[in-house]
């Protein structure tokens, strides 16, 4: 807990950081972030010259607690947690590029909690804990506030890292004293359960002569991750880290950089010399990589029940047939001799930072097409670094689901029932299991008419299938009559799944209710769009349910440049419905699209070859974005823009008018 006070001049916090955070030194092109938190007695100032020390693409931010230095007249903290969720937030806007966290003594509990609260964003790649007990233990810190001043000033003789003269300066001592009381309540009243873990990797630095803590005491922070745990042991006393900058600046530099390399050492591209070098041979009994035929690979292996379930549109077709088309009507313009050698496709979205812009769709009863169902696609979008929104309709629970997925982003899709009840319950469980976000489905307040379904008699759910968000809910079970049997369960389902009197005005109560993002899905009318941010939403996706709700509306890529005009740049905008290939992608984000949702092609997928097959088909996806990036003379997803594009034809020059209604809306 307690440690020294910097004795340099009090840093003026640089403009956009707030009072929260210190910028000792700015790098306009890092690629990574490192957030340090001081120790007990401490300030912000304690990492600056480790801020010097660092790599120029490693920029560091130091937190900068209430009650010291320039912020000397607030109020001290009193609750880390209350700590953590105030830095969380100002950590928002950092979020663009990996953030790694490092907290020294009294700073490793409360950068633990602000890692904590920043992983429902998944936005942090590391915690460094330094000189610090794990959370659950008992720190047996004495109360400084029933000692005299000379209790603390031995304490802090004993530590090290102050000057001998600066305990001769009155006010020197007597700010470090304010301090060091304070601080000491502040771990005092700390509290954190044993079963407490992040999703984060999690390395302990440890000084070889701390006074204060031993290997032995710090081994139990390894229960408190379910991913990798190292020990570093460095030298120095307690306060080695912030004195020994050139060492601890090449310790944390190895990790960051390892963990970069990590994230970008696959470059989706090289899976076409991957399967060029395997030759023939290689490719026997392996899935198409023409994501357009995999549907009739399907079929052969599905019952034509299952397949209608997955594939079948609404009447005749003709929204599904519209999706394609809409595609079809843009081409793609190639620029030449750019020197792109390496392409970015991450996106930053609802303050997360994603690693391409696209996203496994919500399809229900995923059963339907393999036994594993959405276990299995959750995997298999894991293995591609994919984020997975999991339908309320899904054959396992949200909970199982989330324990499947690992540490990876989700969502969660919400058909709002027409108990709220049972809607807040499904959202509170979303929440608790680390879904990221919540995407609410507006364009299905009943069943569409589907041929397939219908002339099949075919419907999961009234064998329950795809109830299992309902069945292991709480609220729901406890509306149904003792020893329910399947037909009672699907019966109250179906008395509470549909709710077609909700309407606009509903939407604040849903708003109210979570802090997650809000994202409204099956919007095509651009003032339905303007109607969802009015009622609270985050943003919107653009969809006509894949051409499964209604024949003969409009393609959502046509709608997407209506809809974005409408709610303008900043406004997150997703579209789905007929997206097949990397080239829909830059297509759609060429448009005026953020990211994507991608669902048929992935369980197909998922039915020919479970985890592997959903694997391999985003695999297939992500190499032909990454092509149709080189090709395009893109260097990033981010600098996608409507100048790619062209209606189909002739080539018009540049500030000749295009065809009437299809000017893109945004980008470049």
């Amino acid at each position: 807990m307690t440690e020294r006070t910097s004795t340099t001049a009090p840093a003026v916090p640089p403009a956009g950081t707030g009072r929260w955070l210190r910028l000792f030194h700015q790098r306009q092109h890092s690629s990574a972030r490192l957030v340090c938190f001081p120790h007990g007695a401490g300030t912000a100032h304690a990492f600056a010259d480790l801020s010097g020390a660092l790599p120029d693409d490693i920029e560091l931010l130091a937190v900068q607690y209430p009650g010291r230095e320039d912020r000397r007249a607030e109020p001290f903290a009193t609750d880390i947690a209350a700590l953590a969720e105030e830095v969380s937030d100002a950590l928002i806007p950092y979020t663009d590029r990996p953030l790694f966290l490092l907290g020294h003594s009294m700073g490793a509990l409360a950068a633990f909690e602000t890692a904590r609260l920043l992983e429902r964003r998944s936005t942090v790649a590391r915690l460094f804990v330094s000189a610090a007990r794990p959370p659950s233990q008992d720190w047996e810190e004495p109360d400084l506030d029933e000692g005299g001043d000379e209790v603390i000033v031995e304490m802090l003789r004993r530590l090290g890292g102050v000057p001998e003269a600066l305990f001769q300066e009155p006010d020197f001592l007597a700010e470090v004293l304010r301090m060091a009381r304070a601080d000491n309540r502040l771990v005092r009243r700390y509290r954190c359960a044993g079963d407490v873990t992040l999703r984060t990797p999690l390395t302990v630095l440890l000084a070889g002569s701390d006074p204060k803590n031993t290997l032995e005491q710090i081994q139990d922070w390894a229960r408190h991750t379910t991913a990798g745990h190292a020990v570093e042991i460095h030298s120095g006393g307690h306060f080695g880290l912030t004195e020994r900058v050139s060492e601890t600046a090449k310790l944390l530099t190895r990790y960051i950089h390892d963990d970069l390399a990590r994230r970008t050492a696959s470059v989706p591209a090289d899976l076409v010399r991957e399967i060029y070098l395997a030759g023939p041979e290689g490719r026997a009994g392996r899935l198409t990589t023409a994501l357009t035929l995999l549907r009739d690979a399907a079929r052969e292996v599905l019952p034509a029940s299952a397949y209608e379930f997955v594939a079948g549109d609404a009447g005749t077709g003709e929204t599904g047939r519209a999706n394609r088309a809409a595609f079809d009507r843009w081409r793609l313009v190639p620029r030449v001799l750019r020197g792109i050698t390496r392409r970015d496709l991450s996106v930053s979205l609802l303050g997360q930072r994603l690693p391409s812009p696209a996203l496994l769709a919500p399809i229900s009863a995923q059963t339907v097409v393999h036994p594993e169902g959405e276990l299995a696609a959750v995997r298999g979008a894991a293995d591609a670094g994919l984020p997975f929104v999991l339908s309320s309709l899904s054959s396992h629970s949200l909970e199982e689901v989330a324990a499947a997925a690992g540490p990876g982003p989700r969502w969660f899709q919400l058909y709002w029932p027409s108990d709220d009840r049972l809607a807040a319950s499904l959202v509170r469980r979303a929440e608790a299991s680390g879904y990221t976000a919540l995407v609410l489905t507006v364009d299905a307040p009943t069943f569409g008419w589907r041929p397939g379904d219908l002339d099949h008699g075919f419907l999961p759910f009234v064998s329950g299938t795809g109830l299992a968000n309902y069945t292991s809910d709480p609220v729901f079970r406890a509306a149904l009559p003792p020893g329910a049997d399947t037909g009672a369960v699907v019966r109250h389902w179906s008395s509470v799944f549909t709710n077609p009197s909700l309407a606009w005005d509903r939407l604040p109560w849903l708003r109210e209710l979570t802090d997650l993002p809000l994202l409204v899905k099956g919007v095509l009318h651009p003032e339905d769009a303007r109607l969802a941010l009015a009622g609270g939403a985050d943003g919107v996706i653009v969809s006509n349910h894949g051409g499964r709700q209604m024949d003969g509306t409009m393609a959502a890529l046509d709608c997407l440049p209506a809809v974005r005009d409408a709610v303008g740049e900043a406004v997150p905008v997703l579209m789905d419905s007929g997206v097949r290939t990397g080239g829909d992608v830059v297509k759609a984000l060429a448009l005026g699209a953020d990211a994507v949702l991608y669902g048929r092609p992935y369980q197909y997928g998922l039915a020919l070859d479970g985890r592997r097959g959903v694997h391999h088909v985003l695999r297939c996806l992500l190499a032909e974005l990454d092509v149709a990036l080189t090709l395009t003379g893109r260097g990033s997803v981010e600098a996608i823009g409507p100048d790619l594009l062209a209606p189909a034809g002739p080539l018009t020059l540049p500030g000749t008018p295009r065809t009437p209604g299809a000017q893109p809306a945004r980008r470049g």
